[in-house]
């Protein structure tokens, strides 16, 4: 089924605070303040570039209604676009749905052709646009070639490679680039005033210049699943029967459940053997790794859980995993 909603945003700030990229910025500002904007936006760069906060910001400015400063973030068009509830900005997508649907591209092609319920424009945002799919892409290309003055595609892409030359070429590319080492850590130290300086540097340092991910690596839990910090632990004090304690009820885990928690084990197994490498530990659980057990060990580890996700691809029960890890990584 299409979802053709309002998209909620975080965090709103204004178009100049947006952190690097200031060719692309000030491009961008100079095509909103002369209204020469382009119908289709593809907004390329890996997880944590920026993406989203580049398309609501664009949004804003193609939305706003000050005569000066767009975006202003003070008139009614850009409170709705950062609060999730212009209905002129629309979302096309299905994330229930590995692959967006050609059908949900058909739905928001049908609806361009209606008129902005209040705006000047009407957008639609497209957040896994290298998931479209042929048919999907395919479908898109109509609209591309003929559309709506009003209309305005904002699309992004992870890997723009997997869309359609015909449907690049249709578009105004604006690739993200990574930001320099000592911008990433003033935008980290501003996000988290509490965070200490050591885990600052290393988070900015680990993430190669994307804001977004060094912003993971430092947010509270880190996204660790409960497994993880156990496994920390039981590894960091050679206490094999506490390992086994942390293995024994994933056996019952699923094969779709058990790789996350093989995979964030690797993670920071690798963070770890990096850190003791002499670069620094971006979380205080891979320092504690570094810390107790050694290079030759951390590098078996990562090499055992690699093989153990191997084969958990292929078919190899989740029982038989856990055991054969209680084994290897005492």
């Amino acid at each position: 089924m299409m979802k053709l909603e309002s998209h909620r945003w975080e965090d709103a700030m204004e178009f100049p605070g947006f952190w690097g990229n200031e060719q692309l910025k000030a491009n961008l500002s100079a095509a909103v303040d002369r209204r020469r904007t382009a119908h289709f936006y593809l907004i390329s760069g890996p997880r944590g570039s920026g993406k989203r906060t580049l398309a609501r910001l664009l949004a804003a400015a193609l939305l706003c209604r000050d005569a000066h400063s767009r975006p202003c973030g003070r008139c009614s068009q850009c409170r709705k676009v950062l609060n999730g509830s212009h209905p002129d900005l629309i979302t096309v997508d299905d994330p229930d749905k590995k692959t967006v649907p050609v059908e949900t591209v058909r739905r928001a092609r049908e609806d361009l052709f209606i008129r902005p319920n209040e705006a000047d424009r009407k957008i639609y945002y497209v957040p896994r646009a290298q998931d479209l799919g042929l048919p999907g892409q395919n479908a898109l290309l109509k609209v591309l070639e003929e559309p709506p003055v009003y209309g305005v595609f904002l699309l992004l892409a992870d890997n723009p490679d997997r869309l359609l030359p015909t449907v690049r070429s249709r578009c105004v590319e604006l690739k993200l680039q990574p930001l320099p080492l000592p911008v990433v850590v003033e935008a980290l130290r501003k996000a988290f005033p509490q965070a200490g300086a050591e885990d600052v540097a290393a988070a900015a340092q680990r993430s190669g210049g994307w804001l977004g991910q060094a912003m993971e690596l430092l947010t509270e839990g880190g996204g660790w699943l409960p497994q993880t910090g156990d496994f920390v632990q039981a590894y960091s004090r050679r206490d094999p029967l506490r390992l086994l304690q942390v293995l024994v009820p994933m056996e019952k885990l699923k094969r779709d459940q058990l790789a996350p928690i093989l995979s964030q084990w690797q993670e920071l197994l690798t963070m770890a053997l990096s850190c003791r490498s002499g670069m620094p530990a971006p979380v205080p659980m891979a320092r504690e790794l570094a810390v107790n057990r050694s290079c030759r060990e951390l590098s078996q580890a990562v090499a055992v859980l690699a093989q153990s996700l191997d084969h958990l691809q292929g078919n190899v029960s989740p029982g038989a995993i856990c055991g054969n890890l209680a084994w290897q990584l005492q």
